[in-house]
């Protein structure tokens, strides 16, 4: 049992220590009668002391067993080949960002609350997609998803009610993309 154990690595510091707190809420919610999601890991909009701890722990509460896995299992398919080639730090970093500017635009534009790891997701996506870009060019790869999945969130957004906050999701994808053009314009000039 030992040398398996040795064999383990934890791998993706962020990432990891991300999706076990996540899922760890998610159950302590489930299994408790104490609702901590929905009284510490929703982001309703305003600002008070309250309010601003759950601007920065929203994307930790997930709404249902479905949204739990499908957030988590992105992060642990995508996160850990995104920490290896930008580091931990840089992802914790992107993913903090990624919170504030979804939770702010929020509260400036919408009257709801919102929890879920779905803005970051997206981030991640976009990074993923620019992970073998040489020489400053655009992958196609990028642009067709980049295409695909703004037509999908714009369609959702404007036909179809179901809680999901897609103006979230373009949001994430956006900080992805000012990173990578900001990595891009610093490596120039290195």
């Amino acid at each position: 049992m030992k040398k398996i154990l040795n064999k383990i690595e934890y791998n993706a510091p962020v990432v990891l220590t991300f999706s076990l707190l996540a899922t760890a809420i998610f159950f302590i919610d489930e299994l408790l009668p104490i609702h901590i999601i929905d009284n510490f890991f929703v982001f309703r909009g305003s600002f008070s002391l309250t309010n601003s701890i759950q601007l920065l722990l929203w994307p930790l509460g997930h709404g249902s067993m479905e949204h739990l896995m499908g957030n988590i299992t992105l992060l642990l398919l995508i996160g850990p080949m995104l920490e290896e080639k930008y580091s931990s730090k840089i992802i914790l970093i992107l993913m903090v960002i990624t919170t504030l500017v979804i939770g702010i635009f929020q509260a400036i534009l919408f009257n709801s609350g919102i929890l879920g790891a779905s803005g970051i997701v997206f981030m991640m996506i976009v990074l993923t997609s620019f992970t073998n870009m040489k020489d400053g060019k655009v992958p196609l790869t990028f642009i067709f998803i980049a295409i695909l999945f703004l037509a999908k969130e714009i369609y959702n957004g404007l036909f179809v009610n179901n809680n999901i906050s897609e103006f979230g999701h373009i949001l994430g994808a956006a900080v992805g993309i000012g990173y990578i053009y900001i990595e891009q314009k610093y490596r120039k000039k290195s």
